[in-house]
């Protein structure tokens, strides 16, 4: 009988788990169906860009899926029940269940927008393509001095107020964050972020934690108003309500738990990848919500699944927290380094070198979600007979 894999979402890691999936197992074997809210892959590492009022390249999902049997189903995913093994969808009007032998929970995450007032109704965001294109055509209708204030210290803050600043300079750009902005980084890198604001123009707020979002601005802890024509939220990522629903097993903020090697504590047929989900690093410490935990994760992920239903021992991938590379603007940005414990270091790359580097790794990874085992022999394995039977749940 068919293995069905299903997949939500083809982000940096649903896209890979699924051309991984679909280029180790044997099409006879197994129906491999991804679902996802987009036809095109969304480089959410370039979305600021898009934002400030750069173009992005179209990569259509169903390019990397060439030469492959697996099945793109354009569409939202509505719930999960993870006792039933089912899937609920939808696409406009029609609504349908899909059931799965396997599933990959990777839906990523979305802005944390929902814990401040008026943030959700009054403020932008980069998390997803059409809202970066909101913001985009918001600051399309500014004119010369009219405000903009980011709100966030984290690396997408930092993004995306220097990209807006850098691409629209008439402009007159503020940044408000509870804490210190790049606070985490070490001495030199915070140093050449600053520089780069200065450089921008960008007036910087710290300790200045937002209470309020309204049309007109934002309200600060102290009742201090930082006038705003157009504010983006870059305060933080939140999951999705989906899984937390389903029954399976989750973190206080929603992601699924998993084991060592990304199967569900409670449903050990459910891997997770991403965003979504919640692992500990070899550092001892979880791996934080990125690109680069993504990569992580879906090959740990892959390879588990792979194993199990080839009746092989799962191999350890590692799970790495190298650290922080962050773009200011176009030909700036610093990559920070950490130590073993996820600690930065004195020493980081800076400059248009690291804005260089960075650009090849947005290019690198494109091309790997496409060509996934690129370089690497194709090995189609055939399931195992037990592969098809419901897995045993794991031992408290």
């Amino acid at each position: 009988m068919t293995h069905r894999i299903v997949i939500l979402g083809a982000g940096y890691a649903g896209a890979f788990a699924a051309g991984h999936l679909a280029r180790h197992l044997h099409p006879d074997d197994v129906a491999i169906t991804v679902v996802n809210a987009e036809a095109d892959f969304v480089e959410r590492m370039r979305l600021h860009q898009l934002a400030a009022g750069h173009r992005l390249r179209r990569i259509p999902l169903a390019k990397f899926f060439a030469g492959t049997a697996i099945q793109l189903r354009v569409a939202g995913v509505l719930a999960v029940d993870a006792d039933a093994r089912t899937v609920v969808v939808a696409d406009g009007d029609r609504i349908d269940r899909l059931e799965y032998d396997t599933l990959v929970y990777a839906l990523g995450s979305a802005v944390a927008d929902g814990t401040v007032p008026g943030a959700a109704e009054h403020a932008c965001h980069v998390t997803s393509r059409p809202a970066a294109l909101r913001l985009r055509q918001r600051l399309d209708e500014l004119g010369d001095g009219d405000r903009v204030v980011v709100v966030g210290g984290n690396l997408t803050a930092i993004e995306t107020v220097t990209e807006i600043a850098e691409a629209r300079p008439t402009l007159r750009i503020a940044l408000a964050t509870s804490g210190e902005v790049g606070g985490w980084l070490g001495a030199e890198a915070r140093a050449h972020m600053l520089r780069a604001f200065a450089r921008l123009g960008i007036d910087v707020h710290e300790l200045s934690a937002v209470h309020r979002v309204e049309q007109t601005g934002v309200v600060t802890a102290d009742g201090t108003v930082l006038v705003s024509d157009v504010t983006v939220w870059a305060a933080g990522f939140a999951t999705a309500p989906i899984a937390a629903a389903s029954g399976l097993a989750v973190e206080p903020d929603g992601r699924v738990t998993v084991d060592r090697m990304m199967r569900s504590i409670s449903h050990p047929e459910v891997y997770a990848a991403g965003d979504s989900v919640f692992v500990i690093g070899d550092n001892g410490r979880p791996l934080p919500m990125s690109c680069a935990s993504a990569g992580f994760t879906s090959m740990q992920a892959t390879a588990t699944i792979i194993a199990d239903l080839t009746g092989r021992d799962a191999p350890r991938k590692p799970l790495l927290y190298a650290g922080n590379h962050v773009s200011l603007g176009r030909g700036d940005a610093l990559f920070q380094f950490v130590d073993g414990r996820g600690i930065s270091k004195r020493w980081a790359l800076r400059g248009r070198i690291a804005a260089r580097l960075k650009a090849a790794i947005l290019w690198g990874s494109v091309v790997s979600l496409g060509h996934p085992t690129f370089g690497l022999p194709t090995h189609r394995r055939h399931l195992t007979a037990a592969a098809g039977r419901p897995a045993a749940a794991p031992a408290a």
